[in-house]
């Protein structure tokens, strides 16, 4: 019997309120469930710094998930912070630690939406920190619409992993980013872009899997989207 990979899932995080009066971490099911359907197993990896090195002594991947904070702008040299943007400082310390010591190891990584902007930092690239107040007539990044459905088109560049892994030129993708790449991160090259030029995918080709992708695939928007998990977690198999 094939082992089946072991991919470490960066979670969120909150303070005492809500769920539980004291802090928590919390990830979404449908993060879990695609990475299980595509033939791995997923493994919630707490923000513990001190625990980097542990795990990716037993991690075969790694995904760094979305979620409803931003990446402090001082770390891509910002010196202005936007009213808009709201921080979670261990949680973007502990994503930022693991896609290093990740890469340096190249070991695949998928960085979903917050993750895919992570990448871009961590390469050293920079944000757009509030999208409306930077891109003229700019299409709504941030859908009502339940996230299963798709909000706007983005185009694929042909030849790169991106347009191998899904066969297609263009996909309708569901939206829920108010920020965005600016300037791209070294080495990283543009897979896909939304009509209004805003970056919706990274792709790095000197690293055996390394994707970032801005949009939510793993609501499966559309049927290409899982083999988005298929082609991570057969890299993550070798």
């Amino acid at each position: 019997m094939t082992k089946k990979p072991l991919i470490g899932i960066t979670l969120d995080s909150r303070g005492p309120g809500g769920y539980s009066k004291d802090p928590w971490y919390a990830v979404r099911e449908n993060y879990c469930s695609s990475i299980a359907n595509a033939g791995g197993i997923p493994f919630p990896l707490t923000h513990d710094l001190s625990l980097v090195d542990d795990y990716l002594s037993l991690i075969d991947g790694l995904m760094i998930t979305g979620g409803k904070h931003d990446i402090d702008p001082q770390l891509y040299g910002a010196q202005d912070c936007h009213p808009k943007v709201t921080l979670n400082p261990q949680r973007t310390a502990f994503e930022i630690a693991m896609a290093c010591a990740v890469l340096k190891e190249n070991l695949p990584l998928l960085g979903i939406c917050g993750g895919h902007q992570v990448l871009n930092v961590v390469l050293g690239g920079t944000l757009i920190q509030h999208i409306p107040d930077e891109i003229p007539h700019c299409l709504e990044h941030v859908q009502e619409n339940p996230q299963q459905n798709p909000s706007h088109s983005v185009n694929i560049v042909k030849g790169t992993l991106l347009h191998q892994i899904t066969g297609k030129e263009e996909l309708f993708v569901n939206s829920t980013h108010h920020q965005a790449i600016k300037h791209l991160g070294e080495g990283l090259t543009v897979n896909a872009t939304a009509p209004d030029g805003i970056i919706e995918g990274i792709e790095v080709p000197k690293y055996k899997f390394c994707l970032g992708i801005q949009w939510h695939p793993e609501f499966l928007v559309s049927p290409q989207e899982s083999t988005i998990f298929q082609a991570f977690i057969e890299a993550s198999s070798g």
